[in-house]
């Protein structure tokens, strides 16, 4: 049978990797760690096109996340694992931009990746 100064220090071992991993999810410094890929969309002429769906694909779990742009076209995925790959690419009506690659060899925190739409091919 335990006595009480062994049970508490069981229950402290049990208790310490709990509290540690709630620690790190509120640490900023864990949240700086993770990665964010931001741009803005255009068309053909460099114009920010607003309202354009973008698309973030983790490449790993074929999870898709979307975002819808802004008036300035300006589009942010946050919070982002750095070591998962992604796939970006973003639609307006009908046109598409290219699909770009964010790479987990890429050890930038902050990726900018701009799109511009082509007119969908008839």
């Amino acid at each position: 049978m335990m006595n009480r100064r062994t049970m508490f220090l069981v229950f402290l071992a049990l208790l310490l990797p709990v509290l540690a991993s709630s620690a790190a999810r509120q640490n900023p410094k864990h949240d700086a760690q993770l990665k964010t890929v931001r741009g803005v969309v255009v068309d053909k002429s460099e114009n920010p096109v607003s309202a354009s769906v973008v698309f973030l694909k983790n490449v790993r779990t074929n999870q898709v996340k979307s975002y819808i742009a802004d008036s300035q076209g300006n589009f942010r995925f946050s919070g982002l694992d750095p070591n998962s790959d992604y796939e970006v690419h973003a639609e307006k009506d009908g046109a598409k931009s290219q699909t770009r690659n964010v790479s987990s060899f890429d050890t930038r925190m902050d990726i900018v990746l701009n799109l511009k739409l082509a007119p969908k091919k008839s």
